[in-house]
């Protein structure tokens, strides 16, 4: 498609609420698509950027309204995509001053994992997640000091790429943790990150944090890969089991790197975010959300002494991190252990960030590269992901090894239940991305079928009086997944189908309040049979 499609596509995309903080008018989007010459590398792509990253034109708020300001220039990283002919849509929601992995503490808003049931989006980048994996925009700009890159990217099935620090460019990105934040990039597939991360990277001479990548680096044609053995999944056998349909050659003790990991929120790296949000903190307590606020707080109990202290048992794990490049090229992690509901966060929101990051906060302080990607799903229909992390500027190498990673464990199974079942006039938007008719299966007797007042059909769950239902399966790529849901119109949703056989897959349901007043059709078995014995059914 050309640039101005592409702006039709964003403009007609859905905007779930919390996923965007500003966006440009329609009106400068399409002025800007009339100036995208054709010939240039990201030509007409979309994208959007965390609102903690310059856009001139939007404000920067960093999820705090009175923080706001309007900045005269794009951020360097920005301005490089943009000289692409890349199209910036508009700012995106995040954990207040990307503190955070949950996407829970904004006053923007909460954004919902694209895969619904109430799943957290992941933070601290979430309105940048899920605006590519509902298929919003293209690709977009996030940050990542503990794992806002990647977290994000788990929870919502699509590509995280955590660079090396300072590949790329940090100068017009409001500091978290000035030392260790990165500029991170969320696409759909590997090879779209490939060509943004050559786009956006190179060094900035006003960037004091900038780096010049090595001019060659070293080539390896058959990568050594590293697992890890012993890892907590906090009671979650589903993420386990996932983690274990990848079989590595080598099994390393990441310990090192868990403690490293440790330091940065229970050691005096919470300090250095007061280094650059003190004095707003001080002036402006009301202004800051009491989660993000007391994470703030807790960098005052800190002396300088223990920095150095923190300082020198980071030098002696980066030590043993390193030694660990002599046995293996890439370690594969989960990118999570487990995940967690909206509601499960609010009830124990600092405790359970800390569990989001267990296998990620390590990779920043010990200079490591990250590549984040699907990993399929759980049984119960919840989305897996894997991180490779090499030492700093394996980016490219990371890269190519995560595209040969992915396997069959990136296809969902999704039960269909009406319109889009094969030969209905919806399943088309199956077949035109990438899914595959498994066969037809029967629900177990614990749902009730409903012809909607708008002619389209209802699977209700009862506790009741059920049936048993004739539905399809189908299986999509997970990369498509995000798009497809974002097309559902309300009062239907996903959610977990019990089969006949007692398995559970993920599909169709309808919210039980749309079944006042429409017409049950529960005794046809389905929603071709309905169709096929017309009004009589």
């Amino acid at each position: 498609m050309d640039a101005r499609e592409n702006v039709d596509e964003v403009l007609a995309a859905p905007a779930p609420d919390g996923v965007w903080i500003s966006r440009f008018s329609p009106a400068e989007l399409y002025e800007r698509a009339r100036a995208v010459d054709p010939g240039q590398p990201l030509a007409g792509l979309t994208f959007a950027v965390k609102d903690n990253i310059d856009v001139a034109g939007l404000p920067t708020t960093a999820g705090c309204p009175d923080f706001a300001y309007r900045p005269e220039r794009n951020a360097p990283v920005v301005q490089r995509l943009v000289d692409a002919g890349a199209i910036v849509v508009g700012k995106t929601n995040l954990d207040q001053f990307a503190t955070g992995l949950t996407g829970a503490r904004s006053p923007y808003g909460a954004p919902e994992s694209v895969f619904g049931g109430g799943l957290i989006s992941g933070g601290s980048s979430s309105g940048s997640a899920v605006a590519v994996a509902n298929g919003s925009v293209h690709f977009s700009l996030g940050t990542d000091t503990a794992g806002s890159g990647r977290v994000p990217a788990a929870l919502n099935g699509i590509v995280g790429i955590k660079p090396t620090r300072g590949l790329l460019s940090t100068l017009g990105v409001v500091p978290a943790c000035r030392s260790l934040d990165c500029v991170s990039v969320f696409t759909r597939e590997l090879p779209l990150a490939d060509r943004v991360m050559r786009v956006a990277r190179g060094f900035v001479p006003d960037d004091p944090w900038s780096r010049k990548a090595p001019t060659a680096a070293r080539p390896i044609a058959q990568p050594r890969v590293g697992v890890a053995e012993g890892l907590d999944f906090f009671g979650d056998s589903g993420q386990e089991k996932a983690y274990g349909r990848f079989a590595g050659a080598t099994t390393v003790d990441v310990g090192p790197l868990l403690e490293a990991g440790d330091l940065l929120y229970r050691g005096p790296w919470v300090a250095e975010r007061l280094a650059d949000l003190g004095e707003f903190l001080a002036t402006r307590p009301g202004s800051v959300l009491p989660v993000t606020r007391r994470v703030l707080e807790t960098g005052l109990g800190f002396t300088a002494a223990d920095a150095f202290r923190a300082q020198h048992r980071l030098r002696e794990l980066r030590a043993a991190a390193e030694r660990m490049w002599d046995l293996i090229d890439v370690l594969v992690l989960p990118t999570i252990g487990t995940t967690f509901t909206h509601t499960e966060i609010a009830a124990d929101p600092i405790g359970r960030n800390l569990i989001l990051g267990r296998y990620t906060q390590f990779a920043n302080l010990l200079d490591m590269a990250a590549v984040t990607v699907p990993n399929g799903f759980t049984e119960d229909g919840r989305p897996a992901s894997l991180t490779l992390f090499g030492p700093a500027f394996s980016d490219d190498m990371l890269m190519a090894l995560a595209g040969s990673l992915r396997t069959a464990a990136d296809l969902m199974t999704l039960a269909v239940v009406g319109l889009h079942l094969s030969g209905e006039p919806r399943n088309g938007e199956l077949l035109e991305r990438g899914g595959t008719r498994l066969g037809t299966a029967r629900t177990a007797a614990l749902y009730r079928m409903y012809e909607l007042p708008s002619g389209a059909p209802g699977l209700v769950r009862v506790d009741t009086g059920g049936a048993a239902v004739e539905i399809e399966l189908w299986q999509l790529p997970a990369a498509t997944v995000g798009g497809f849901l974002a097309g559902i119109p309300a009062p239907l949703s996903l959610g977990r189908l019990v089969l006949e056989d007692g398995a559970e897959v993920t599909g169709f349901l309808c919210e039980a309040y749309a079944a006042s007043g429409a017409r049950d059709i529960t005794a046809s078995g389905g929603w071709r049979n309905h169709r096929l014995k017309g009004s009589d059914s």
